[in-house]
């Protein structure tokens, strides 16, 4: 069992590093290709391109990083900030989508609106939960270092990678042939397994940190965290780098879908139960929670997760886990920064060179996503760490675990 676990983090571990250095040659035979083509009459404008694109990018990276630090200093006026001005913005995107014109854009302009309406409704439905949310962020903070250095780095780093992958995007569509085209795929599925990476190697260290601080009252110190999560973790990181996002958007459909379907349409609600049965079981192979586990117990991480879900199972977790909402938190601010990317991408090649709009506007949203993300790993490990060491220890008197007992209780008189 453990050989086999061991064989398979050397293996992704492998085949990660062993994909940046192929997605390496391939950017870089991209790139070159596409400014060899600048001579020759194709009708791709390099600057025109690149100019929104990587000004969207930087802009991105900075808005990410002083959100991180607002996050940590007023967290009430954060998650307030982030589920009221993420809807405006996604409105924002959809009507420049819809003012470019194309058939495309006028698709994605659409989506965008409808989900901005949706973001708005369920702010209003989730308002009662706001201060729960904040008092746990503020609780769950409170241990980790005041100085979150590598959060920096891992932000930068993200934003650096990302720019270096756009310019292999830049020269594929500048040649625009049909395996262009897939080239072009290939370097987005490589910029989401990289950046959740680059995600999940600081949401390890801080869990472990925060993790071992309200379970011990140890002091872990941040560098030899990151270094161990560096020397012994990747393997792990990298497959739960696969299924967390993944098994996490079948759970997430699996809410919606039992909140649509309600107890009206039998059929329909048959339908939504038995999808819910099975993302339930699916969740126990992947969780971000089991990241915890990852750093603290250097298990595999589906091992990790499974054994982290029945943990929360028997300290009766998954309500409250519902309830709470940094996991909304954390996404609507990824699409709060990737709108901006976006409006500030879109509208200068909207001005500029209105056919890149569309592309260029897609792909600033994507990014600026992820490199969001990326900065707020340090807040959800905390939570994650959080809820972990609760499950281990309810009567625990190193930390308020009362937030939570009392969380449960309110569960259970509105369920009665």
């Amino acid at each position: 069992m453990v050989t086999g676990k061991f064989f398979f983090m050397r293996l992704f571990r492998g085949l990660f590093y062993l994909h940046l250095l192929l997605i390496a040659v391939l950017v870089i035979f991209l790139t070159i290709r596409g400014f060899l083509s600048a001579g020759k009459d194709r009708g791709f404008h390099h600057l025109k391109w690149y100019a929104p694109l990587l000004s969207s990018i930087a802009c991105g990276g900075a808005i990410a990083l002083a959100w991180q630090s607002i996050t940590r200093c007023n967290p009430s006026g954060a998650v307030r900030t982030a589920f009221w001005l993420s809807p405006l913005l996604t409105c924002g995107v959809g009507v420049l989508f819809v003012s470019i014109g194309f058939k495309g854009s006028l698709a994605a302009g659409v989506l965008a609106l409808v989900f901005s309406v949706i973001q708005s409704l369920y702010a209003c439905w989730v308002n009662p939960r706001f201060e729960y949310a904040t008092k746990v962020l503020s609780i769950s903070m409170a241990p980790s270092p005041p100085s979150t250095g590598f959060v920096f780095l891992s932000v930068v780093t993200g934003t650096v990678y990302a720019t270096f992958l756009v310019a292999g995007i830049g020269g594929a569509t500048a040649i625009g042939t049909g395996i262009d085209t897939v080239f072009i795929l290939v370097i987005l599925l490589s910029l989401a397994w990289t950046m959740h990476v680059i995600r999940n190697i600081p949401h390890v260290t801080m869990a472990r940190i925060v993790f071992m601080k309200f379970m011990c009252g140890i002091e872990f110190d941040t560098r030899v965290a990151l270094l161990d999560t560096i020397r012994y973790l990747v393997g792990s990181i990298c497959i739960g780098s696969v299924l967390a996002p993944v098994l996490g958007v079948i759970r997430g459909s699996a809410r919606a879908m039992n909140l649509v379907a309600g107890d009206t349409d039998e059929f329909m609600f048959s339908c939504a139960n038995c999808y819910s049965s099975v993302a339930s079981t699916l969740v126990a192979y992947g969780n971000r929670w089991g990241f915890v586990h990852v750093g603290v117990c250097n298990k595999g991480f589906v091992q990790a997760s499974g054994e982290t879900w029945e943990m929360f199972k028997r300290a009766g977790l998954e309500p409250v886990i519902n309830f709470d909402l940094t996991s909304s938190f954390c996404f609507l601010s990824g699409v709060a920064v990737g709108a901006i990317c976006t409006l500030v991408a879109g509208s200068w090649a909207l001005v500029i060179h209105k056919s890149y709009a569309t592309e260029v506007s897609i792909y600033a949203f994507l990014i600026g996503y992820l490199i969001c993300r990326i900065a707020m790993a340090w807040p959800q490990a905390c939570v994650s760490a959080y809820y972990v060491a609760y499950s281990e220890d309810p009567q625990s008197v190193r930390f308020d675990s009362t937030t939570i007992r009392d969380c449960i209780d309110r569960i259970q008189r509105y369920r009665a």
